[in-house]
């Protein structure tokens, strides 16, 4: 598979349902390994940068169909919508909800309360506003990401003088219950046969890849 544009990678998350957006410890499983050469990150002459895939997260997240977040090993990834419900429910079987008045409960009450936040502004409302305090921050945004209760909505960039977006971008965070509706996390398979399901449907992808690595990458 090679991919040279926004739509074929919008194409590819539909036909896998699940796709890591860089490298993951399964060789050639992931949306960086799958583009065009001219598609992959570049630097140029004068010191900036092209990064095609990177720019067509926005698009794919808020067009494709799918809900993307830190979900493989605690690194980013696309999963289809029709894929979500199985997903969801295995992963929040094996990550129970976070304790009342939990540091994890309160982004979450936050994060319900106001719909949609960037990670910066949540992570003032949860008062991380220390020196040291943003990475601690961010593990626990991966904890609950990985335990598909928060997901990225789209991403929101500065702009500079002329109104034109810069930089790496910044997630803008919610619910999955608020993005897609608290039908689309729900299954009316156990945790047991979502994990089944989607086991045998990635072993059929991924014929090379052990039962382990499998595993790993699930979870």
């Amino acid at each position: 598979m090679s991919i040279h544009n926004c739509p074929e990678l919008m194409d590819a998350i539909q036909k896998l349902g699940f796709l890591p957006l860089l490298t993951s410890s399964i060789l050639g499983f992931s949306a960086d390994e799958m583009v065009a050469p001219e598609c992959r990150y570049v630097v140029r002459d004068d010191g900036g940068w092209e990064w095609p895939l990177w720019k067509w997260k926005g698009p794919v997240v808020t067009e494709g169909n799918c809900v993307y977040g830190k979900f493989f090993e605690g690194k980013a990834g696309f999963i289809s919508q029709e894929w979500w419900p199985d997903f969801c429910n295995y992963r929040r079987s094996v990550h129970p909800v976070p304790e009342r008045d939990s540091i994890e409960d309160t982004i979450l009450l936050i994060l319900s309360t106001n719909g949609s936040m960037i990670t910066r502004d949540l992570r003032k409302a949860c008062g991380f506003n220390g020196a040291k305090m943003r990475s601690r921050f961010d593990s626990y945004v991966t904890r609950l990401q990985g335990a598909c209760r928060i997901v990225t909505e789209d991403f929101v960039y500065p702009r500079d003088k002329h109104d034109r977006p810069y930089g790496w971008g910044w997630a803008l965070l919610t619910l999955p219950e608020t993005l897609l509706g608290r039908e689309a996390c729900q299954c009316e398979r156990s945790p047991e046969e979502s994990f089944a399901r989607i086991m045998e449907h990635l072993s059929s992808l991924l014929p090379d890849a052990s039962q382990r690595q499998l595993t790993k990458i699930l979870g």
